[in-house]
Formats: structure tokens, sequence, C-alpha cells
């Protein structure tokens, strides 16, 4: 059997998690909050599965798929970013350093959650 050619898996993966991604904002987005919170739960969620991926290897195509395409299009640099440059310019800054403070350490807590969940299996 032929295997799908890369930029199609990339593609199709990237279309499931901008497709989920969009489903969590319209489940958490709330103006105004102080943390945003559905921009933080697809980053911190988006980087747990790409620790369990990237440890448990299930092979290039489902990397490519899952990890590439589905969690690339699933998280947000680009977001977390604005809103935190956005709190900050509004006058919250106690709210834009905690945003950056939270989401860099709960993701890298996630990555590292991700791998040792994945090792454990």
């Amino acid at each position: 059997m032929a295997s799908i050619p890369a930029p199609y898996l990339v593609g199709l993966g990237g279309a499931a998690g901008a497709l989920l991604r969009h489903w969590v904002y319209a489940q958490l987005k709330r103006e105004g909050d102080a943390v945003p919170t559905a921009t933080f739960t697809v980053n911190v969620v988006g980087s747990f599965v790409l620790g369990f991926l990237t440890a448990f290897d299930p092979g290039n195509d489902a990397l490519l798929f899952a990890g590439t395409g589905a969690s690339g299009a699933f998280t947000t640099f680009s977001s977390f970013g604005f809103e935190t440059v956005d709190r900050w310019y509004d006058g919250k800054k106690r709210a834009a350093v905690a945003n950056a403070t939270a989401s860099l350490v709960f993701s890298l807590t996630a990555v590292g959650f991700g791998w040792a969940v994945a090792g454990a299996l």
C-alpha cells in the first residue's frame, strides 16, 4: 500500500488541529478575562500531546499528521504573544506577566509530563 505524501499528512492534521482549536475557542473564549483561557488551554494541551508523541514515537507518518500538522495548528504562539502584549498595553501589566509566566511554565511542564507518560507505557 502506498504511503500518503508528507505534505498531505501535515495538511490533513493541520485542518483537524485548526478545527479543534476553533471548537475550544468557541467553548472557552471570554472577552476581558485576565488570562486568555482558550489560548492557554490549547497551548498546554498541545504541548502535552507533542511531548507524548515525540517520546512515544508512533512513526514518521503519525508524527507528521498528529505532531507537525494537528498539534502545530491546534497550538498558537501568535495568539499567546498578541494577547500578552495587548494586556500590557491595556495597562494590565500583572495579567500580561502572569499570562507569559504561566503559559511558559505550564506548557513546558506539559511537554515533560507527556514525555513521562509515554515513557511509562
